[in-house]
């Protein structure tokens, strides 16, 4: 067995998380509930890769994510960092008395459980009834009950841990000591730059990734998101670095990610040249440390092509993330997928590839560019009828910013992941069905990528119960897009669509250039150049002339990799 042991660092990243690891939680419970849908019943899939078996000092044995989240002092919520599966780690006071004098005690009031967090602890201390699908009781008397759970997600998750259906093991939430989620902005790259080395942090960080490494038959790589659109971006690089440094051969896929608040416009000069310094700087640090980077998170999702069948609230990081992690999930199947032999059965999946595999196929063949495009259709599309072949690859669109559309590049390298799509007359495709179908829309097509890697499963994605209401009114209860709108509705969520086709694809592309050229830019004009506004910037963040440069030639790189006509960058006067 290959382990992937899951990395979140910071808010928008661990927003990401809690909705990919409630799709775990779901497609866990699908297996063995006996009303829940067959596809879902497949060996194909091991979540043994992300999931871990252990046991309680009571002797109760526990199924968790191998997982290790950083974020804020109190960005838990409601939900204490010890988990709610062990009760180790108590607050009672020390038996240890080093002081003689008066004692006071300040406590905080512990936060409410919204009402979700509610049902879910009632669930727990009560034995399923006989007629519960999914862990959700589907009576009329208890559905008025998870109208009112969605409709209060809907208003009021403010906390990751709000909407998390998932236990976690005690090592998996570590609070960054001293970092409170309502203390200082901390939006640059300069205030988190001693964060990682200071008061110990790195070593207790390190120490609890550790854990879940040395306990690993055969780690086959590390999935690691981070939230790099303010500080906690280098606590990232130097995790990565420390990463680098111990897991050599290790290799990690680094998802870049930006919530909603990161795409304000600055109010000023200053503002600007800040925010595109931190995005130069904070793009060359982190993908110095990996194998490859993937960006991810639009300024306006509700106004992308991504969101042709969505209902996005941009402003709202709940809505957001959870089609960002839908993306994740479905990028992440090849990985957990059972390899077959020649003789084997390939009727619920096929092309299982492992990470390392990911990164050189992507990373590996032709110009070698690290840094690849996400791609999705949410719902994906039928493979026939309304719907002609070409259209699955049509209606892929980036979560990437920055990218050019409309490129032909013949060099381009893909690895698509499409699983649950429909085939003839509303029935889920086969394996073989979707591999033609893509062939097919290949050969169809204009330009075709120097090389493709396909992954098809029959399992669709199973929507949560906390999942935001985000689908538009053409979406139908399995995913499938209607020919008219459902009348008297705008948006549709868990209650009324219950899984969705999906389709994803990693591509590395010239279409990136952009993207790069921006932040190359964007460095050269306010770090480099001579007179340049953001020098005494940068050096209060702790990086003197030689390194801006050494970064500015590590996004120059990038740019020729990509686009070897490229005059390569100037420190010119």
């Amino acid at each position: 067995m290959r382990e992937i042991v899951t990395i979140q660092v910071g808010g928008f990243a661990n927003f990401i998380g809690s909705h990919f690891w409630n799709f775990q939680d779901e497609m866990l419970g699908l297996v063995t509930d006996p009303y829940g849908d067959p596809l879902f019943k497949t060996q194909s899939l091991n979540m043994d890769v992300l999931y871990r078996t252990g046991e309680t000092s009571q002797g109760a044995l526990t199924y968790t994510p191998r997982l290790l989240s950083v974020d804020f002092q109190g960005s838990l919520g409601s939900m204490s960092s010890q988990g709610t599966l062990y009760n180790e780690g108590s607050s009672r006071p020390s038996e240890v008395v080093t002081w003689e004098g008066n004692v006071s005690t300040h406590a905080s009031e512990p936060r409410k459980k919204n009402l979700f967090l509610q049902s879910l602890y009632q669930e727990e201390q009560n034995v399923p009834s006989s007629n519960c699908i999914n862990g959700w009781t589907k009576d009329s008397q208890n559905e008025i009950q998870d109208i009112d759970i969605v409709n209060c997600l809907d208003k009021e998750v403010q906390f990751w841990t709000d909407f998390s259906k998932v236990h976690y093991h005690p090592q998996s939430l570590y609070e960054v000591n001293g970092l409170w989620m309502d203390g200082q902005e901390f939006d640059n790259y300069g205030i988190g730059r001693d964060v990682f080395t200071g008061n110990l942090r790195g070593e207790e960080i390190c120490d609890r990734l550790r854990f879940f490494v040395e306990e690993c038959d055969h780690i086959q790589g590390f999935q690691f998101i981070v939230d790099d659109s303010g500080g906690f971006s280098p606590v990232a690089s130097d995790f990565l670095e420390s990463i680098a440094d111990e897991y050599t051969n290790t290799p990690v896929l680094l998802y870049a990610v930006r919530g909603p608040g990161s795409h304000m416009n600055p109010k000023s000069k200053k503002q600007t040249v800040v925010r595109d310094l931190h995005d130069a700087v904070s793009f060359s640090r982190l993908s110095s440390f990996c194998k490859m980077i993937v960006p991810v998170g639009l300024p306006f999702l509700s106004q992308s092509k991504a969101s042709t069948f969505l209902n996005i609230k941009d402003e709202n990081p709940y809505y957001c993330s959870a089609v960002y992690a839908s993306a994740l999930h479905s990028t992440s199947l090849p990985f957990r997928m059972e390899p077959l032999g020649p003789t084997a059965d390939s009727s619920d999946a096929s092309g299982a590839v492992d990470v390392n595999g990911i990164v050189q196929m992507l990373s590996g063949q032709s110009r070698q560019n690290m840094v690849a495009i996400l791609d999705v259709a949410m719902p994906g599309p039928s493979l026939t009828g309304r719907q002609d072949e070409q259209s699955l690859l049509g209606n892929l669109q980036p979560l990437t910013p920055d990218v050019a559309e409309d490129v032909d590049d013949l060099q381009a390298v893909e690895s698509m992941t499409v699983h649950g799509a429909f085939g003839s007359e509303g029935h889920r495709a086969s394996v073989s069905e979707v591999e033609k179908a893509i062939h097919g829309a290949y050969e169809c097509a204009m330009t075709r990528p120097i090389f493709c890697h396909l992954s098809v499963a029959r399992c669709p994605l199973p929507i949560p119960l906390p999942f935001p209401s985000i689908f538009g009114n053409l979406v139908g209860q399995h995913g499938e897009l209607l020919g008219s709108p459902i009348s008297g509705c705008v948006s549709r969520g868990s209650l009324d669509v219950h899984s969705i086709p999906m389709a994803t694809r990693l591509r590395c592309s010239c279409s990136i250039l952009p993207f790069l050229g921006k932040r190359l830019g964007n460095l050269g004009k306010f770090g480099i150049e001579r007179g340049s506004p953001g020098t005494e910037l940068l050096r209060s963040w702790g990086f003197e002339k030689d390194e801006v440069e050494d970064m500015g030639e590590t996004l120059a790189k990038m740019v020729r990799t990509v686009n070897p006509a490229s005059e390569p960058s100037s420190d010119s006067d």
